[in-house]
Parts: C-alpha cells; sequence; structure tokens
C-alpha cells in the first residue's frame, strides 16, 4: 500500500532535514547491488533512530537484524568515539555486504556485526555480558518479535529505549486471528509488553516511502 503524496512528503523531508551523504547512499547502492531485498528503513527513519540514540545518550547499543547496515550507520553515528554497536545479522552475505559499508563509512571501530540466528547468538551476548544496552532497535523477523524484546528487556537497564519496527503491517496488525506468522508474532510481542510491569510503551502508525507501517517505542523503567 503506497501513495505518491506519501512519496512526495518524505522525500522533501529527506531533501531538507536528513539528506543522505556519500556513505549512507553507497550503504544503499551497494545493497541493491548485491541483491538485498530493498527494506531498509527510510532515510528519515534512520535520522529518527540517530536523534533517539543522541537524546539517549547511548554508547551501548544493540541492533537485531542488520540487512545492508543503513540503519546501523545512523545509530553509530550517535554513539561516542568509545561507544559500541553490536549489531546481529541472520545471512552471511548481507553481513559481508554490511560490513563493507559500516567500513567505508569509518564506524568498523565501534561496529561488531555477528552473524548468526539472532536467537542462538542473544544468549552469548547474555553470556559474555555485554549488556546493559542503552538502545535496542529489533528490525528482524516478525515471528520472533516477542522473544526479541524479552531478550531486549533481559540486556537492558532501567532507562534502556527499545524501538521495534513494522509493527502495524499494513494495518493487520489489528486482525484478531491472523493467518500470516509475522502478524502473529507482532501481536505475541504487544500482549507480552503490555502483560510486562517494566516496559512502558506506545505504537505509532506512519506512512511515507515504506508504505504504511509503524513503530513500537518502549522504555525500560524497573
Amino acid at each position: 500500500m503506497t501513495n505518491p503524496q506519501w512519496t512526495a512528503v518524505d522525500h522533501y523531508f529527506t531533501e531538507t532535514i536528513a539528506p543522505a551523504d556519500e556513505a549512507l547512499a553507497a550503504a544503499l547502492a551497494d545493497s541493491a547491488a548485491a541483491g538485498l531485498p530493498e527494506i531498509a528503513v527510510a532515510p528519515n527513519q534512520g535520522k529518527l533512530l540517530h536523534l533517539l540514540a543522541s537524546v539517549q545518550g547511548a554508547r551501548n547499543v544493540l541492533e537485531i537484524g542488520t540487512l545492508g547496515g543503513y540503519s546501523t550507520i545512523w545509530l553509530a553515528r550517535a554513539l561516542p568515539a568509545d561507544g559500541r554497536l553490536i549489531t546481529l545479522e541472520y545471512s552471511p552475505a548481507h553481513a559481508d555486504v554490511a560490513r563493507a559499508n559500516i567500513a567505508r563509512a569509518g564506524l568498523d571501530k565501534i561496529v561488531e556485526v555477528r552473524t548468526g540466528a539472532a536467537l542462538d547468538t542473544l544468549p552469548h551476548l547474555e553470556t559474555e555480558g555485554a549488556g546493559p544496552f542503552d538502545l535496542v532497535f529489533i528490525d528482524a523477523d516478525k515471528v520472533n518479535n516477542a522473544r526479541y524484546v524479552a531478550w531486549a528487556l533481559k540486556l537492558s537497564r532501567p532507562g534502556t529505549v527499545i524501538v521495534v519496527d513494522n509493527v502495524v503491517r499494513e494495518g493487520r496488525v489489528a486482525t484478531p486471528h491472523p493467518d500470516d506468522p509475522a502478524i502473529t508474532g507482532t501481536r505475541e510481542m504487544f500482549d507480552l509488553i503490555a502483560a510486562e510491569p517494566r516496559l512502558d510503551a506506545t505504537a505509532l502508525q506512519t506512512v511515507g516511502t515504506k508504505g504504511y507501517d509503524g513503530l513500537l517505542l518502549a522504555r525500560v523503567v524497573g
């Protein structure tokens, strides 16, 4: 579901207050050339992630779902020189593209791309004591959204911000008995958050170059 006016407004926002630079443009171009799906966040959404990390004063960030590293670059640019971002990517081929994009952006010293299923990798982060993370961005397979949020909570501290992308599913998230596992997983996530007293959250619908979707924003409060 797209609309030319939504796209025009997004382009206006991007051109005026979130313009692309060489590293960001190259990250998208190289991702497309490598055959990665064109599902990276929109530029103005990337800038939102950057601002959230900046406002949060984040030093330690976790990203679940790297793709070509476009959102990773936006987030990492908000971190101090001694900051750290760990990003988890299922596909080795996608991870290779992301590493090259991140290195070209000059961020390979603070960004680590780990390959493998996130639900296998996350327990290792806990064992290593990699957390607590100041911000967690979740943009991976939607079937496991609830499990990713549960892990984000384990690896957090009071004050940690959790952002989950693609939670509206073109409005189908409101379907009580969906036949799409991605929607079922997203609804399970909402149920988990609604029942979790340590999370204070809201969700917003969005329109733009990515169509009709939305995001969830949560804060760990205890």
